[in-house]
């Protein structure tokens, strides 16, 4: 089974916001996507897209703070 992977070495970096930006996005998006039909494929590619996004943009942001490049 051949498929694209989400992030690859191909992508470009995420460049984070401040910390307090990026957890204030993820809370956001957090919530928008808590109320995605679990029966939709679409809604759930799109959620769980969004949240490993998110969730790499604040980590990013946690290591920029920290001095810690990745």
């Amino acid at each position: 089974m051949n498929y694209d992977p989400l992030y690859g070495p191909g992508h470009a970096p995420v460049v984070p916001r401040p910390v307090d930006t990026e957890l204030w996005l993820a809370r956001e998006f957090t919530a928008e996507v808590a109320a995605a039909n679990i029966h939709e494929p679409a809604a759930m590619i799109q959620a769980a897209a969004g949240l490993y996004y998110r969730l790499a943009a604040l980590v990013a942001a946690l290591d920029a703070e920290r001095g810690e490049g990745r």
